[in-house]
């Protein structure tokens, strides 16, 4: 971009953007789709590895929950790493993570293997490369940041819309090592893709056009709170708590959707279809609800489809045989349950500012961790105990009535003035 351009293109604005706004949005696309292909069609791999194995789904699942749990932890180190050093670089050596260790579960033959290059490499690499683009999209769009979380985490759902049906696809006709070798060099692209188009804006740049809201009269101007302040206001950990909640019991769902409706008599394909459906929703909603929080607020948003989630939960079983039916809620939970991965950061944006973002969204983000060590093996267990998913899906609309509550109670903290 030439200097008049980029003058024209930051009218009023002294400070020059040595890039256009929408890139780092690109690396947000990118990245989440990586994560989302790395997480969010597990349940595709419930089947041939128990037929191969042996294993039990408790055993599966338990994988899943360890890389969502190593992922949600990383994600504390990876986001102060993005304040402090930049989300490029950390985001590369996600991506290198995320590649060795996909492809090297193409060649496990042990459930402690299984669990070392899926569960540990790849969660290292899912959480380096998932944290920073989020953090990083709001300080180039202050002026729509739930819009820019939005389209930083869409991947994320689109990631488990592509991965579904092709994972699907290629163990019926290829086996399910080739799934884990082609797809890791897929994400290791996507994520090195992401790693280039991110860079944080220079001191002092603004949109053209923009400037910050002015304070209220009699006050003066608002500043951000720092990490340590914003860790020790009592809604930050009521927004742990609830995402904790809400993550557990989506996870869950994930997790055994498609293990679902092959026990109620679905075929395979009819099956991973729900959960490319859900995928589908849930990549969706992810830019349109971040429209919405910048128009009516987060608190709105969380009340009315956490609602929702609750209802969809206690309905997935009893129509897990029937594929329209399970497609219809599946589709309707995705919606819901997709929403939290732009409301979270939107809220902890907008209650703590911009500046701690990468440190505070990395702290937020690690219940998200928890949730997956427990929610998916949760899941498991009550099967093998029940023979069936009735009391895993009940149990998931408890808890996530749980999130419920603790949204209504967590109001945004006092302003911080200078």
């Amino acid at each position: 971009m030439s200097q008049a351009q980029a003058t024209n293109d930051v009218t009023s604005n002294p400070v020059v953007a040595p890039i256009p706004r929408w890139v780092p949005l690109l690396g947000g696309l990118f990245g989440s789709t990586a994560c989302g292909l790395l997480l969010y069609a597990w349940s595709v791999f419930i089947a041939p590895l128990s037929a191969e194995f042996g294993w039990t789904r408790a055993d599966i699942a338990l994988a899943f929950s360890l890389c969502c749990f190593v992922f949600g932890l990383t994600a504390i180190p990876s986001g102060r790493l993005s304040d402090k050093i930049g989300p490029r670089k950390v985001v590369f050596m996600g991506a290198i993570l995320i590649m060795v260790g996909f492809v090297a579960s193409g060649f496990i033959n042990t459930k402690l293997g299984l669990y070392f290059t899926y569960g540990v490499i790849c969660g290292l690499g899912g959480g380096m490369t998932y944290i920073p683009p989020i953090a990083t999209g709001p300080k180039w769009w202050p002026d729509r940041r739930a819009l820019a979380t939005g389209f930083s985490v869409v991947g994320l759902g689109l990631g488990s819309f592509i991965m579904a049906p092709i994972a699907t696809w290629m163990i019926a006709n290829m086996g399910w090592r080739p799934v884990f070798w082609y797809m890791g060099i897929v994400m290791g692209v996507l994520g090195i893709l992401s790693a280039l188009c991110l860079q944080n804006p220079p001191a002092g740049w603004k949109p053209a056009g923009w400037n910050p809201p002015a304070p209220a009269p009699g006050t003066k101007a608002q500043v951000d709170y720092t990490h340590d302040e914003a860790k020790a206001t009592p809604q930050f950990w009521m927004l742990y708590a609830a995402y904790f909640c809400s993550a557990f019991s989506g996870l869950m769902v994930i997790g055994h959707l498609a293990g679902a409706g092959i026990d109620r008599g679905l075929a395979p394909m009819a099956a991973a279809g729900a959960v490319s459906v859900l995928a589908f929703s849930n990549a969706a909603v992810r830019v349109i609800i971040g429209g919405i929080v910048d128009k009516i607020g987060v608190r709105p948003c969380f009340i009315l489809l956490w609602s929702i989630q609750v209802v969809m939960l206690l309905l997935i079983y009893p129509v897990a045989g029937n594929a329209t039916m399970l497609w219809i809620v599946a589709l309707i939970f995705g919606w819901s349950y997709g929403a939290q991965f732009t409301l979270f950061p939107s809220a902890c944006v907008n209650y703590y500012g911009p500046t701690a973002q990468g440190s505070n969204y990395g702290l937020l983000f690690s219940s998200f961790g928890f949730a997956g060590l427990a929610g998916p093996w949760v899941g498991g267990y009550l099967y093998q105990l029940q023979g069936n998913y009735m009391i895993p899906f009940a149990a998931g609309a408890a808890v996530m009535a749980l999130s419920l509550v603790l949204l209504i109670i967590a109001k945004p903290p006092a302003l911080r003035n200078t």
